[in-house]
């Protein structure tokens, strides 16, 4: 070939690249977030745009950040556990839960069964409190303003009975190391099962206005797609990961609190598509009121704490206002807190958001020496570089939404 001819398809090259570069334009950054409502709290996405398409996302933590961790150290497990609330704060009552299991562990501490039954009620009272709430705003995040209505109304109704049950509506702070504050009101089990009775047309009805709705169908089928491959290897875990065709939930795979007791199912998707999200949602759900329903069939009989763990859980008020050897016992345990042993224990459990876990090291004593907290929503909102790129910016809330994080545990 000539040197003419070589400069000649030199020159294409640059005009062609030249040509490129005007019909693209610069590219553009902008910022969605932190004060977004598609973020769903203060999450903050760097983007990169060509025209409409995202060229390049990284997502911005730690607007939130509290240091729950660092506070842990400076006072007792029992003093630590209305600041699990603040975690997860769409299913709060489950963090208490899980921390306790943890602080449980270490002292190598079993409750009783109704205590367990009482725990699985409220942990699957959290994950309808947390769905309802996720698929509302998924439906959104979509265009669909009536589903929230439906779920926020049948949130509220869940509140009522924590309030019965708590005395708070939303910080619960209900659970103890080695039992539950106290023992169900006369008459809340029924309440349960009669919200039960009306949550359950909600159900079908919310999947009978969304789930074939050709607009939202067009908006979540084939998009935000995570393969089972890049699930596991980012970590996903709860609905997402399950979305993706991975069948894992501690519920039934590593049973805790008496959940093997309970007959469920565990859906799973085939796409890891935004839809299928929606999916597994909407048929936990469904699962949620079945084990509920089992809970309360099955409720044992006894006491809703250990008795046997005198230098762990804080007697009634009824014997410290009557027993000496008890009002010496709430003393020593509101002041320096539970006697753990010393040790290292680590206990995740089936968060609504996926699966939360406690590190704690213990030297002995009321307060744990280190704790670190593994937060689902953290580790499932590491694949939006992955996710996000390619996708247009008008996908990116539908996409969130079907993520379905809270920024209080990924900050912590």
């Amino acid at each position: 070939m000539s040197r003419e001819s070589q400069i000649s398809i030199g020159d294409v090259v640059q005009r062609t690249a030249q040509f490129e570069e005007e019909l693209h334009g610069e590219r553009m950054t902008i910022n969605i977030g932190p004060s977004h409502p598609a973020t769903h709290g203060v999450l903050r996405l760097k983007v990169e745009l060509d025209g409409e398409v995202v060229t390049r996302c990284e997502p911005v933590v730690g607007y939130l950040h509290r240091g729950d961790e660092k506070i842990a150290e400076n006072m007792t497990y029992n003093q630590f556990i209305p600041y699990t609330d603040r975690l997860d704060y769409i299913g709060p009552i489950h963090n208490n839960v899980t921390f306790s299991l943890a602080a449980e562990k270490l002292a190598s501490l079993e409750v009783p069964p109704r205590c367990q039954a009482i725990r699985v009620i409220c942990c699957e009272l959290a994950r309808l409190q947390s769905h309802l709430l996720g698929l509302g705003v998924y439906g959104m995040d979509t265009g669909a303003m009536t589903v929230f209505m439906y779920t926020f109304t049948e949130r509220e109704k869940i509140y009522s009975l924590m309030e019965m049950l708590t005395g708070a509506r939303f910080t619960t702070s209900y659970t103890r190391i080695g039992g539950v504050a106290r023992d169900v009101p006369e008459g809340w089990l029924g309440k349960v099962l009669a919200f039960l009775d009306g949550l359950e047309p909600v159900v079908e009805e919310i999947d009978q206005m969304l789930t074939r709705n050709r607009i939202f169908c067009d908006r979540t089928i084939g998009c935000g797609v995570i393969s089972r491959e890049d699930a596991i290897s980012y970590g996903l875990t709860g609905p997402n990961l399950r979305a993706s065709g991975v069948a894992l939930d501690l519920r039934r795979d590593r049973p805790y609190s008496g959940y093997e007791r309970y007959e469920f199912d565990v859906p799973i998707g085939s796409r890891g598509d935004c839809y299928d999200r929606w999916l597994v949602r909407m048929e936990e759900v469904r699962q949620s009121i079945s084990i509920i329903r089992q809970a309360v069939e099955k409720m044992p009989e006894g006491l809703w704490y250990n008795d046997e763990a005198r230098k762990i859980y804080v007697p009634p008020k009824s014997k410290v206002l009557t027993s000496m050897e008890e009002l010496i016992q709430n003393f020593m345990l509101v002041t320096e807190g539970p006697q753990l042993p010393e040790g290292e224990v680590y206990f995740e459990a089936e968060n609504p958001k996926g699966l939360l876990g406690f590190y704690i090291v213990s030297k002995g004593g009321g307060v744990p020496y280190r704790l670190k907290i593994r937060s689902p929503s953290f580790c499932n909102l590491s694949i939006l570089p992955k996710l996000l790129k390619g996708v247009m910016v008008a996908d990116i809330p539908v996409i969130l939404g079907s993520l379905d994080f809270v920024l209080g545990e990924c900050d912590r």
